[in-house]
């Protein structure tokens, strides 16, 4: 964890380089960016071959149940190989299974169960690449003297920035060029971070976090073992097993209109795909503010309040307005406003993780924590292409947007959200491989 920060000499910490810090936050947005064209590209490309919803949806499936899976059970993997290690050859295997789906399809050689085959891979490689740049933030943070929530902060804007590039390259480029060069792009940028993390990172950023040291005669812990300790950890926080089922089920409500919702609505309204990367680009841009304030202010300001603020704006008004047959401009400004309150809520939730995690079980913590939260992402564009073929595109809309607001408002009901304003007031973290702040630790899921 961070400790003190560095006195700051112009503006820039002293002894402290910001190069690891910009190196991870430069690959995360490369591959970040090159995922969020393909999630525009890949179900536009398999509704205008296939025409079905239900195959939209199981394409989905294919990718994210191999990707929370996996990263599950990568992070003994990562604490104990080192998350730079683990970040650049993932990525590797990324870039070449995602290339080979326009190359096929190209050849004419694509088959339905081949192109499922190889959305799993690109799956199960992303989740511990993805899991392995997020451990290294607060490394890279603590080298460059960067504030934990500054720094969480930072990686929230990225991750919004992506979300905002993303969808407006993808449509613009499946409008104009087509799906190929979308799931080509996708590739390229998986590649890219492969480098930057392989090469450009200074050396000894991302290797294994030290263990706790093992008696003389006895054996270093093995793999379940260390799965084991990060699941007692987090067994034994009740407000993160709190925050866990709220962000599960929202993830899932998240993953149903992003992969299946948005895509059959710019059909049926008529917009295109063009449509879906300006409602994406649109929620992007205004995340990308609310991420800045939070980085910003998120350490003066109530952390319970600032998260149920931001779920209650970025929930159920989607969903409403996509059921409500409103112009274009409408649904744009409301995806805007829901996106700059969801800009609060994961450099929030990412602070108080890192805040009370150790440094040695970072890898596993954290991998365990969002594989939970993201469990029902998998099957939400699955359930929403069976029930939009039983039921209709607005019946649905309007049950996952009741879900949504029932969720979260009955989870800010629950007492152990109070300990997330007490985790945010208590203490400065420990420095590397510290405990936390206080004996009762309090984690998040992102």
């Amino acid at each position: 964890m961070t400790g003190a920060t560095a006195p700051v000499t112009g503006g820039i910490p002293d002894g402290r380089s910001l190069r690891p810090l910009g190196g991870v936050l430069a690959a995360m947005a490369v591959s970040l960016t090159g995922t969020r064209i393909s999630a525009v590209a890949l179900p536009w490309f398999v509704l205008v071959t296939t025409g079905s919803a239900t195959r939209t949806g199981l394409v989905a499936f294919c990718e994210m149940a191999p990707y929370v899976l996996v990263k599950a059970l990568a992070g003994p993997v990562v604490d104990r190989m080192g998350p730079r290690v683990v970040s650049w050859t993932t990525d590797t295997v990324s870039a070449v299974a995602a290339a080979l789906v326009p190359l096929l399809h190209a050849l004419h050689l694509l088959s339905f169960p081949l192109l499922l085959s190889l959305v799993a891979v690109v799956g199960a490689a992303r989740g511990p690449g993805d899991l392995a740049k997020e451990v290294m933030v607060p490394e890279a943070a603590e080298r460059g003297g960067v504030p934990l929530e500054r720094a969480m902060g930072v990686s929230g804007v990225i991750e919004r920035l992506a979300s905002t590039l993303g969808p407006a390259v993808g449509g613009s480029l499946v409008a104009l060029l087509g799906t190929l060069t979308g799931l080509a792009l996708n590739a390229a940028s998986f590649a890219l971070g492969s480098i930057i993390i392989g090469v450009a990172l200074p050396r000894g950023v991302g290797r294994a976090a030290d263990q706790e040291p093992v008696a003389a005669g006895s054996k270093e812990p093995g793999y379940w073992r260390r799965f084991g300790e990060g699941f007692t950890f987090l067994r034994g926080e009740p407000l993160l097993l709190t925050v866990i089922v709220t962000v599960g089920v929202t993830n899932l409500l998240d993953a149903a209109i992003n992969s299946v919702l948005i895509p059959l609505w710019a059909r049926e309204s008529g917009h295109g795909p063009a449509a879906i990367g300006l409602t994406g680009s649109a929620l992007g841009v205004a995340a990308v503010a609310g991420s800045l304030i939070a980085a910003a202010t998120a350490h003066g300001l109530r952390r319970k309040f600032v998260v149920l603020g931001g779920f209650l704006l970025i929930g159920a008004p989607r969903f409403l307005v996509l059921a409500s047959d409103a112009p274009l401009w409408t649904v744009v400004a409301v995806f805007a406003v829901a996106g700059f309150g969801g800009g609060f809520i994961n450099p929030v939730l990412g602070a108080v993780l890192v805040e009370r995690v150790p440094r040695r079980m970072l890898g596993r913590v954290n991998a365990l924590g969002d594989s939970l939260a993201w469990a029902g992402i998998p099957v939400g564009g699955l359930l929403a292409g069976a029930a939009v073929t039983a039921l209709g595109l607005t019946p649905v809309l309007l049950t996952c947007g009741a879900l949504y607001f029932l969720t979260t408002n009955l989870a800010g009901l629950r007492p152990e959200w109070r300990e997330m304003d007490r985790t945010g007031r208590r203490g400065v973290p420990a420095p590397h491989g510290g405990e936390g702040a206080s004996p009762d630790r309090a984690g998040a899921a992102t």
